[in-house]
């Protein structure tokens, strides 16, 4: 892996960049794939935004709002990780994409030792959670990092039994958004045992459609995902949904058909999940792993792509033409226009940009 970014213009443009509108992770790799740096990228975007058919200016953060983001982070001691440095997080370069930037609180190190998700209900059982507790510090002693939301109910079981062993809370706010306010005893033990991490900017209030970027960065720390409760329709059936894309394994603890909160676990085994009853149930399966191999992210955005200009000027409208809310493979898109993959997703960048596409995780876009 190359040494990362160290000029701190460029991970402070990093930072400009993925706070860009229109630029979520699957579009913040793609420019920096194109262009070879934030900054190269950011004096890009104005046109870019005008090629996809953009009326009013860009919002791009300015130099003094990024440099205000990097100091209210310092002054929580929190650590501005980029995905080109080294020390991000290995299992989240290895999804596609990963996201740009993380804010970290506490124990750094726990991101990169063997991790292990656990989520489930809100509203849980009072044995769900006993046993979430006892399971989480079960698998905490045999050497594995717990990783949840820090939600009530299972998450919040999952790191008090995890507390003593390393805990990861991944949060949907910024990384001082403490959410719910009740576990702000909790988070406080967190952050001096464990680790707090968030890709949202620090101060940010966590909103509905911050939550299900928060799963797909749960998933994408962990080997695996244990569900414990969970009713058919929540947040914990999307990270086990995430976890299967990704290529992690899915567990599930069975309940009982008579509680609502058993029927997303119960559904799972029925899809194949690994069923769980006591921790040697996890261990088995997570010692049997290969390692997931990690693509070099920071090297391939080292320089910019050596392609010439897309032409993009009537696949634009094409596509916007083909584009639905239901997310759709990027190669079905380039068949269907009869265009290579590079100009097509040079075309949705814009398109994005302008605010009438969405280019999504796993290679989808959709109408945004």
């Amino acid at each position: 892996m190359s040494a990362g970014v160290a000029d701190p213009r460029e991970r402070r443009d990093w930072l400009r960049l993925a706070r860009t509108d229109g630029v979520g992770p699957a579009t913040f790799s793609y420019l920096i794939t194109r262009f070879g740096s934030a900054r190269s990228a950011l004096e890009a975007l104005p046109d870019l935004a005008r090629r996809g058919g953009r009326d009013a200016p860009l919002r791009i953060p300015s130099v003094a709002e990024a440099e205000a983001e990097i100091a209210a982070g310092e002054s929580l001691h929190a650590e501005l990780l980029i995905s080109a440095d080294p020390g991000f997080p290995a299992l989240l370069h290895a999804i596609d994409p990963p996201p740009p930037v993380l804010w970290a609180r506490g124990n750094v190190d726990l991101l990169n030792q063997p991790c292990v998700a656990m989520v489930g209900a809100r509203i849980a059982s009072a044995s769900g959670q006993r046993f979430g507790r006892e399971l989480a510090g079960a698998l905490g002693q045999a050497g594995w990092v717990v990783v949840s939301g820090m939600a009530r109910g299972i998450d919040s079981a999952a790191h008090q039994g995890a507390l003593a062993t390393g805990t990861v809370a991944v949060l949907a706010g910024g990384v001082n958004d403490i959410y719910p306010p009740e576990n702000l005893a909790l988070y406080e033990r967190i952050i001096a045992e464990g680790c707090v991490v968030s890709e949202r900017p620090v101060g940010h209030s966590a909103r509905a459609k911050d939550f299900p970027r928060r799963n797909r960065i749960i998933s994408g720390l962990s080997r695996g995902v244990i569900v414990v409760e969970a009713e058919l329709r929540s947040g914990s059936l999307i990270t086990a949904r995430l976890a299967g894309e990704q290529g992690r394994e899915v567990f599930a603890v069975p309940g009982s058909p008579a509680d609502p909160r058993a029927r997303g676990p119960n559904d799972l085994l029925r899809q194949g999940a690994v069923l769980v009853e006591e921790a040697d149930d996890v261990l088995r399966v997570l010692s049997d792993l290969p390692p997931i191999e990690s693509d070099d992210h920071a090297a391939s955005r080292a320089s910019p792509m050596s392609v010439a200009e897309p032409d993009t000027s009537d696949l634009g409208a094409m596509l916007e033409s083909l584009l639905s809310p239901s997310p759709a493979p990027l190669d079905h898109l380039a068949r269907a226009t009869g265009a290579p993959l590079p100009a097509v997703m040079a075309a949705l960048t814009e398109l994005s940009l302008a605010g009438r596409a969405e280019l999504m995780p796993g290679g989808l876009a959709a109408r945004a």
